[in-house]
């Protein structure tokens, strides 16, 4: 049979015990192991130490031990129970630790084996870990909340991007907040998480604890609305039963503690909102490929009420006759929004005389020639500060090869500094590509003007399918002219876009128009 494995702690406090109790404690430990078949794995020993407390060390590598132990430790003894702590909360909350792997505290001299006292122990004891757990819990909470208030840091690593000064507010990492701006202008640019991922990673760009970007690495970024200068705190759900935390599920509106200005801004809302959009634009729309009739809006058209997806719906009305509408996807989730269904026909004919005479109308051309030839200025002083920012980056590259180089000559030569000097190197060659097409862009769009002939030749392969109302046609371009459709219960709003191709970038001009009374 084999013998079960055991820990020592042994302590004595610094007002009234000498070394001769520790032996003492360790002989009667040894000897009571010897009795009962179990073998003594490590020995654990705090000298001078209070138990009032648990700043113990070596009381905390022996927890550590038992957390970490794959050998089958199944107790930790000690000589009393006041040994291994007399504060009755410390004592509950790390035998509950020790419980959860298994491993129970023996007391030499106290009898807790299966007797009724033990059992009623036991439960006092079970009953102080959950009162302390929720108490502390509770206090915790209301000093993060106080927190939250003021916008401070509430613990953790701060988002990429900013650092936490030394009063717990924020601050910007300019390093830093020019990758965030480089994820959300890709982004919303159409870019894919990987061509994102390596476009960092080439220009040496990395997380905020110091490793490359991976593909899990750009989701919460793009989702955490604080880099729009909003303090947001308390919006996930708690850690469950499994000590995890599920970053997707969010709290009640109510329970979210949001303070406006309360951060550095490092993204314009309207980028910030066009990433949204564009992640739920990105999700697989429900029953898509199941679809047998054609619905031109299909992932373009939303609730205005709740927020779902609105989906192509084909059922027999009363006279036995097909009736095809859009509505709200909640329904599929078993939750109901109140918003009606409305009939396709009705909106993607309102949608299409909307784009006749916004988009593609002459006399609406000279207007968004205006307007793209803005948002080109807009780009190219973008450029700009990019430009700037990785000019910086160049130089601490520079210094950085310059030091390694230095410690070379001066004869400190190993692996690491080789891979380091290689890795920088290449670094500072991708940064000198960048800048270099960050040039020739600026000056392409310098050069640039979107004509009005340009518009009007981009709209011609388009116009003659919408005029002909030619539905399956216009639903393989409609995505580039329409961002977004809104149905609400008593009217319709819808987003239109242009899009400008230039040099392998494109310029975007969004033009909102509200609407129609729905029937």
């Amino acid at each position: 049979m084999t013998a079960n494995k055991a820990v020592i702690y042994a302590r004595f406090s610094s007002d009234n015990q000498r070394d001769e109790s520790i032996d003492a404690q360790i002989r009667a430990i040894n000897e009571y192991a010897d009795k009962n078949d179990i073998k003594i794995v490590k020995i654990f020993i705090d000298r001078a130490k209070s138990a009032t407390s648990d700043k113990r060390p070596e009381f905390q590598n022996m927890i550590k031990f038992c957390e970490e132990d794959t050998t089958g430790i199944s107790m930790v003894i000690v000589h009393k129970l006041d040994r291994f702590s007399r504060d009755k909360y410390d004592s509950a909350m790390y035998k509950q630790k020790l419980k959860v792997k298994g491993i129970r505290v023996v007391s030499v001299l106290e009898n807790l084996d299966n007797s009724p006292e033990s059992l009623i122990l036991e439960s006092v004891i079970e009953g102080m870990a959950q009162y302390y757990s929720a108490n502390l819990a509770r206090e915790v909470a209301k000093g993060q909340k106080e927190n939250a208030l003021k916008a401070l840091h509430n613990g953790g690593d701060a988002p990429l991007g900013y650092d936490v000064a030394y009063d717990k507010t924020y601050m910007i990492n300019e390093e830093e907040a020019q990758a965030v701006k480089i994820i959300f202008d890709r982004y919303v640019q159409g870019y894919s998480y990987s061509k994102i991922i390596d476009e960092l990673n080439d220009l040496g760009y990395k997380t905020k604890r110091g490793n490359k970007f991976g593909k899990n690495s750009l989701h919460g970024i793009l989702n955490n609305e604080k880099y729009t200068g909003v303090y947001v705190f308390n919006k996930t759900q708690r850690k469950g039963f499994n000590g995890k935390r599920n970053g997707h599920k969010q709290k009640d509106k109510g329970e979210i503690i949001r303070v406006e200005d309360g951060m550095p801004q490092i993204i314009d809302k309207e980028v910030f909102k066009q990433a949204q959009e564009m992640m739920q634009k990105r999700k697989k729309t429900p029953g898509a490929h199941k679809a047998t009739t054609n619905y031109l809006l299909t992932g373009l058209i939303k609730c205005g009420e709740c927020g779902h997806s609105f989906q192509g719906n084909k059922r027999k009305d009363a006279y036995g006759n097909d009736y095809i509408s859009y509505r709200c996807g909640c329904r599929k989730q078993k939750r109901e929004c109140n918003n009606r269904e409305i009939k396709r026909d009705y909106l993607e004919e309102f949608i299409l005389q909307e784009l006749e005479k916004n988009i593609l109308n002459d006399e609406a051309i000279p207007v968004l020639s205006k307007a793209l030839n803005e948002k080109m200025n807009d780009k190219n002083e973008s450029n700009e500060e990019l430009l700037k920012s990785l000019e910086q980056k160049l130089d601490k590259v520079n210094k950085e090869i310059s030091n390694i180089l230095n410690a070379i000559i001066n004869g400190m030569v190993n692996n690491m500094l080789k891979d380091k000097l290689d890795e920088l190197e290449q670094v500072k060659l991708n940064l000198d590509l960048k800048m270099n097409e960050l040039k020739i862009e600026n000056k392409v769009v310098d050069d640039v003007e979107v004509t009005e002939d340009q518009i009007r030749t981009m709209f011609s392969r388009f116009k003659s399918f919408v005029l002909e109302r030619n539905i399956p046609e216009c639903k393989k371009f409609i995505g580039d002219y329409i961002k977004e459709v809104i149905v609400y219960k008593d009217h319709v709003e819808v987003v239109f876009n242009v899009v400008f191709s230039f040099v392998d970038n494109e310029i975007t001009h969004n033009l909102h128009i509200t609407t129609i009374r729905r029937k």
